[in-house]
């Protein structure tokens, strides 16, 4: 196996987790998440946990749980290790999902101080990663970078006795939450048990961790499940991509709904932190269509409220999120980004109950801020079940949701070297362009790039230019409310492009 000796450890930080290669196979990219380096960072998150929690190891508890892929075992049993050595009690969940690991932390009976999901979400089969939680949340940049420092240095923990290490079927006691949430949330008048019954749900979980809510909770809530796809973990990922953004995905589940002429369709990425979902005409209810159904649902139970969402959401979401009386505040890419801004208005007494990504990362106040999938799911089967039992469509809360026409993105690859400081001049010297072109305004209190509407007939929309947080890209995206908009708007931009020797504007294909 090729690997990395002596990994760079600053490397392996990929914002607020940390990400690696775990398995050879793929050309230019070394192993450098080795079950030695897991051990260690496993036994660098016990002693970063003590010191915020001033308690010893001995009496530190850990959960570990991973999802489906090939290098998951080898390394969770590898982390688990790593806990033991220094004395801790260690439970081992095995198949699990990433916001059930959190929720290890505060439910009654596990109570953990911490816990830890080996993923690396959507990512290809030799990459593996981990998350770590608190009952305070996920742990944020900061966290993560004093774990690498802590795991760089090297110095191991070692208890006078091995810590206990206990399987636990933890899966099922946060899936019977789920089915709960249902029950009280329908209040079915003749059947509390099974609310679900006479609807048909199907369910594809891309070969990743979330199969298991198909049997502990659509059945018991007497969902007809036939259809469901894909649930059996496979780390080769065979079918599609455990992704709710991959186009092949959705195509897999939209059929799936068709075929089975169900009511509803639900699909998850691989450890189950974003969801996506299908309508019974075998329409995606995903990116602008899912954050208008969960607003409508969150504006019903909280008059008022603010929902906080990234920053490529379109026009047509504000004005729905307002003329429902909601507030909508669009904020920076990253879910954590937007989830941090939804508890800082809170904090800062500006009332907000949702906050979420057009990639189907979702988190509401009521749920602890944490963006979990089938947690969505389950708000949205409470919703689904009601709406039948009125003789009315989920989707006809989104009737008057108004949806672009067009809606592209291009990611322009920037070959300088210093690619942050590039990007940030394209976008800076974008604003003085756009200052100079008719019809275009620069859309105030934007957060990330620049963002301008495009009000001349031919174009009728909006462009956003960022710039990508990790890669050397500037993302575009440009949407209208005419066919042949983007056209007309990328064809501008193209003039405006060409004068930056170092963009790679191939992506444009449109032009």
């Amino acid at each position: 196996m090729k690997t990395i000796d002596h990994p760079d450890w600053k490397k392996l930080q990929n914002g607020s987790d940390i990400r690696g290669v775990a398995l050879e196979g793929v050309a230019d990219e070394p192993v450098n998440l080795t079950p030695e380096v897991a051990k260690i960072l496993g036994n660098a998150f016990v002693r970063w946990l003590g010191q915020q929690i001033n308690k010893p190891s001995t009496e530190i508890t850990i959960a570990i749980g991973r999802d489906s892929r090939l290098s998951g075992e080898t390394l969770s049993q590898s982390v688990i290790e790593g806990i033991a050595i220094a004395g801790c009690q260690v439970y081992n969940f095995d198949l699990a999902s990433t916001p059930a690991m959190f929720m290890s932390t505060i439910t009654e009976g596990f109570n953990c101080d911490g816990a830890i999901m080996l993923t690396a979400s959507h990512l290809p089969f030799n990459r593996n990663g981990l998350k770590f939680f608190t009952p305070q949340g996920g742990l944020g940049k900061p966290d993560i970078t004093a774990i690498l420092q802590i795991a760089e240095a090297g110095d191991l923990i070692t208890g006078a006795t091995t810590g206990n290490v206990k399987r636990q079927d933890f899966i099922s006691v946060y899936a019977a939450k789920l089915v709960e949430t249902v029950r009280q949330g329908v209040k079915h008048p003749d059947n509390y048990q099974q609310p679900l019954i006479g609807l048909k749900i199907v369910v594809d979980a891309g070969n990743g961790a979330g199969g298991f809510y198909v049997d502990k909770v659509l059945k018991p809530l007497g969902a007809d499940t036939t259809g469901s796809q894909f649930l059996d973990p496979d780390g080769t990922f065979p079918n599609h991509v455990p992704n709710p953004e991959n186009q092949e995905a959705m195509e897999a589940i939209c059929q799936a709904v068709v075929n089975s002429q169900a009511d509803f369709g639900i699909i998850f990425d691989t450890d189950v932190d974003r969801v996506a979902a299908v309508d019974r005409q075998g329409n995606e209810l995903n990116r602008n269509r899912m954050i208008a159904l969960i607003s409508a649902i969150v504006l019903q139970e909280h008059p008022g409220s603010t929902v906080v969402t990234d920053s490529i959401t379109s026009d047509g979401l504000t004005q729905f999120i307002e003329q429902m009386g909601g507030g909508h505040h669009r904020f920076k890419r990253g879910y954590k980004n937007v989830i941090n801004e939804s508890i800082r208005l809170n904090n800062s007494g500006v009332e907000s109950w949702l906050a979420i990504e057009t990639s189907g990362h979702g988190a509401m106040k009521e749920n602890y801020f944490l963006d979990d999938g089938a947690y969505l799911a389950t708000k949205l089967l409470v919703e689904l079940a009601r709406t039948n039992l009125q003789g009315k469509l989920l989707t006809d809360l989104i009737r008057d949701l108004q949806e672009p026409v067009e809606s592209e993105e291009f990611r322009l690859k920037i070959k300088a070297d210093d690619f942050k400081a590039y990007g940030n001049n394209v976008i800076e010297q974008l604003q003085q362009f756009a200052t100079t072109q008719d019809g275009w305004d620069i859309v105030p209190n934007n957060y990330e790039g620049v963002r301008i509407s495009c009000k001349s007939p031919t174009e009728d929309g909006w462009l956003l230019l960022r710039l990508s947080l990790h890669d050397p890209v500037i993302p575009l995206n440009v949407e209208s409310n005419v066919a042949g908009g983007v056209n007309h708007i990328a064809t501008r931009l193209l003039k405006f492009f060409q004068d930056f020797e170092s963009l790679d504007l191939s992506s444009l294909r449109y032009l």
